[in-house]
């Protein structure tokens, strides 16, 4: 599960580019909820990403993850706790090293950090069995470097060693962005069946409307640093873009002359 509790955040506070990220920002997941986040640029939606991961740290307010407050906890600590998956392919693995050591790295998130044994037979098994899954041929390539695959491939990649240690929170921040069509539709599909499987709790970012639409069984949108608008699921499975179009229309109370453009 998490919780946050009127979380603020403001950047050069006191200065002319004094800028509020966050305002008042109450939010709970429960566990298994996969929400997806929409938003205008600017409005708060990586930096709510950086504060649930620990990168930087509220102004104001709280951060609960399975009932433990992590508010000021470093990142290098909750991430036990949490997966995460970056827009650029190049983020979130080691390029220069292998396909088994960067999967041996994430199967010991949760463990007390060594790299003594980091690649066993056992491992080295249980990873062939898990690349598996993903259908791509990476199973036969645990010695190929990471930077040598492609986009598709270590997005796929990431998405796997952020989550087969099973976290307590997964974050997806607009981790189909930069790939084709194609990819982006491999990754979609592969990124409801692990979260299915495991029954994750995840927050997703996407600029994509009709994505955050087919994708989990809820949906927020923010705009200025806050939360504009929530959606069940029930509400979900009737939504359309041109319905969550007309919405951000009337909650921000005037007219847009390319409502499409402000949301991508």
């Amino acid at each position: 599960m998490l919780q946050l509790n009127r979380i603020y955040k403001v950047f050069n506070e006191g200065t002319p580019d004094e800028k509020v990220a966050l305002n008042n920002i109450q939010l709970t997941l429960n566990k298994g909820d996969f929400v997806t986040i929409i938003g205008s640029n600017g409005a708060g939606k990586s930096t709510l990403m950086n504060l649930i991961s620990g990168v930087m740290f509220p102004d104001e307010g709280s951060i609960y993850i399975d009932g433990q407050d992590v508010t000021m906890m470093p990142e290098y600590v909750r991430s036990r706790y949490i997966g995460r998956v970056f827009q650029d392919p190049m983020a979130g693995t080691a390029p220069s090293m292998t396909i088994e050591e960067n999967l041996a790295i994430a199967y010991s998130r949760n463990q007390k950090r060594t790299l003594r044994n980091g690649v066993t037979k056992k491992r080295r098994d249980y990873f062939r069995e898990v690349l598996e899954t993903l259908h791509l041929g990476l199973e036969n390539r645990l010695q190929a470097r990471v930077g040598l695959l492609s986009g598709g491939e270590r997005q796929a990649l990431s998405l796997l060693m952020a989550t087969f240690t099973e976290p307590a929170i997964l974050l997806l921040d607009e981790h189909t962005a930069a790939l084709d069509p194609a990819r982006a539709e491999l990754i979609t599909n592969l990124t409801k069946e692990i979260v299915q499987q495991y029954g994750l709790t995840t927050l997703m970012v996407t600029h994509n409307m009709q994505q955050a639409i087919d994708v989990g069984n809820r949906l927020i949108m923010m705009d200025k640093g806050q939360i504009i608008l929530e959606v069940d699921e029930k509400a979900k499975k009737g939504l359309t873009v041109e319905k969550l179009l007309a919405e951000f229309q009337r909650i921000r109370g005037e007219h847009l002359v390319n409502d499409r453009a402000v949301l991508s």
